[in-house]
C-alpha cells in the first residue's frame, strides 16, 4: 500500500511491477482497489537523487492496458487443486510556483521533488502536517502523486499508474510498500500485495520465476516499454501481517 492524503475505507489487491531502465533509472507500475468517500491523492515515496528537477519523473499512460497486471499473473499458472479421495477438483511554502500536473490516462499526476515541495500542491493532496517529520527515512526522497476520484459506489479498480524515475542506488529495485494511516506508520501492517520484477538473475529466496518469457503472456507493445519481452518475470506474494517497510531487490 502507498500513502493516501485522505481517509480510505479499504485498499486491496495491490500489484507493483519494477524493472531497471536506461542510465540507472527505474520503471514502476502500481495498481490497487480502494474505497473512499472523497477525492484524494495516492502518494508514492521514491528514492530519487537529491535536487532532482521537477521533470525528472516521466509518467507513462497505461489507460489502454488496464489488464497489465492480469496478464502478468497469467505468467504464473496456479497448480491444479489436489484431488479428494473421491476425485473431485509538512512544511513551510518553498520557493517556486505550483507544481506541474500531467494528465496520465484516468489520472492527474505530479512529481514532488522534496518534502518541502508538498506545500505547492492543493491541500487535499497532502498528508497531515508533521507526517514526514515523523518518517525521517523519506527526508531525501521524491514523491509521485496521483490524484484519484472517489468511487461512485463500492470499490474502485484503477488502471495501472506507471512512471520512470532516476534512483539514488542504481543497483536496487525499489517497491513502495510502506503503509501510512492517518499520518503515521505502524510497525506492522496487513499486506495484500503481489510484487513483480524483471532482473538479469533470479532474486533471493521468496520469489518465484515465470516458466516462460514475458512475451508469452504480456503485450509488450501495449506495456509502453515497461516489459522486457525476452526476459522472465519474478513474483513475490505478500499476504497477511508483515513488518511495515518498503521492499528492495
Amino acid at each position: 500500500m502507498c500513502c493516501f492524503s485522505r481517509t480510505v475505507q479499504s485498499v486491496a489487491d495491490t500489484n507493483i511491477f519494477a524493472r531497471a531502465s536506461r542510465e540507472g533509472r527505474q520503471f514502476l507500475a502500481y495498481s490497487m482497489k480502494f474505497r473512499s468517500t472523497e477525492d484524494l491523492a495516492m502518494i508514492l515515496p521514491i528514492p530519487t537523487p537529491p535536487r532532482s528537477p521537477e521533470d525528472a519523473v516521466r509518467f507513462i499512460n497505461l489507460e489502454k492496458y488496464p489488464e497489465f497486471f492480469t496478464d502478468l499473473k497469467k505468467g504464473f499458472p496456479e497448480p491444479p487443486p489436489p484431488k479428494s479421495a473421491k476425485g473431485d477438483p509538512a512544511p513551510s511554502r518553498p520557493a517556486g510556483g505550483v507544481l506541474a500536473v500531467v494528465e496520465v490516462g484516468g489520472f492527474e499526476a505530479s512529481f514532488v521533488p522534496t518534502v518541502g515541495d508538498f506545500a505547492r500542491l492543493d491541500a487535499r493532496f497532502r498528508l497531515p502536517a508533521g507526517t514526514w517529520e515523523s518518517l525521517p527515512q523519506y527526508r531525501d526522497f521524491g514523491f509521485a502523486v496521483f490524484k484519484l476520484k472517489k468511487p461512485d459506489r463500492g470499490d474502485r479498480k484503477v488502471h495501472p499508474m506507471a512512471f520512470e524515475f532516476p534512483r539514488t542506488d542504481r543497483d536496487l529495485l525499489f517497491f513502495p510498500t510502506v503503509h501510512i494511516h492517518d499520518g503515521s506508520a505502524p510497525a506492522r501492517a496487513r499486506f495484500d500485495h503481489a510484487l513483480y520484477c524483471q532482473l538479469p538473475e533470479a532474486p533471493r529466496t521468496g520469489w518465484e520465476e515465470s516458466p516462460g518469457l514475458a512475451n508469452g503472456f504480456v503485450d509488450a507493445r501495449k506495456a509502453e516499454g515497461l516489459i522486457d519481452p525476452d526476459g522472465h518475470v519474478y513474483r513475490r506474494q505478500m499476504r497477511g501481517m508483515f513488518e511495515n517497510r518498503d521492499v528492495g531487490v
